[in-house]
């Protein structure tokens, strides 16, 4: 059998990519949320130029792309592209005995993300803002009904009256990560604020977004309980 004949030059070059130790750090950093190059090299201890070169590899294969930050455009996030990894099999890798979701204002990210999340997962979850506004986005619970999702309220919240230190807090906005307390367990998910589009397709296009890190997360993710909860 001429397995290499078989095997399209896309494929081999995926795992080509992949056999690298340090890419293969890199994709699972990745997996969870979007980080910038700077947090990728702390995280993984590698000098500027050589993560430049395993970043610029796992660019050329399809496994990430790099977009600006929303709240300072000099920030730049490297994100995973997870349809080029439908062909590995994750194993669960992050525990939580509850999921918080964060945007700045809890009016429409936040609020949508945790109504995905319970339709797709038993692990508890709520949302929060680090500036919240008065009221959930009209359109939000419009998106929300008319994909079936349960909204967990119809009020807002503050992170400061939200979060423990056990929770895994998913900022689904960049003014939110840059702006969220340091030493809380942390994941980020660049994406944009549907609100001063405020159109339909926007918020359908946001929707689609976090239904795609949600049931991401949600695979990678399994219940735990924190010391003191029943």
């Amino acid at each position: 059998m001429d397995i290499e004949g078989r095997a399209s030059p896309e494929r081999l070059a995926l795992h080509q990519a992949l056999a690298d130790p340090a890419r293969l750090a890199i994709i699972d950093a990745l997996a969870v949320g979007d980080l910038s190059p700077g947090e990728l090299g702390h995280a993984l201890d590698l000098p500027s130029n050589l993560l430049s070169h395993h970043l610029r590899v796992l660019t050329q294969v399809g496994l990430i792309t790099r977009g600006r930050s929303h709240a300072d455009r000099r920030r730049v996030y490297i994100r995973l592209i997870p349809s080029a990894l439908e062909a590995l099999n994750q194993r669960r890798v992050v525990t939580a005995p509850r999921v918080v979701f964060v945007c700045t204002r809890n009016a429409a990210r936040s609020p949508l993300a945790a109504a995905l999340w319970t339709s797709r997962s038993a692990v508890p979850v709520t949302s929060a803002g680090t500036q919240p506004g008065p009221r959930l986005n009209p359109r939000a619970i419009d998106t929300a009904r008319r994909h079936g999702l349960s909204l967990e309220r119809h009020g807002t919240a503050d992170v400061r009256d939200v979060l423990t230190p056990h929770d895994l807090v998913v900022a689904v906005c960049d003014n939110a990560y840059e702006h969220l307390a340091p030493g809380l367990r942390q994941v980020h998910w660049s994406i944009p604020d549907p609100g001063p589009v405020d159109t339909d397709e926007i918020f359908e296009d946001v929707l689609a977004l976090l239904a795609e890190r949600v049931d991401r997360l949600a695979t990678l993710t399994g219940p735990t309980t924190a010391p003191g909860l029943p």
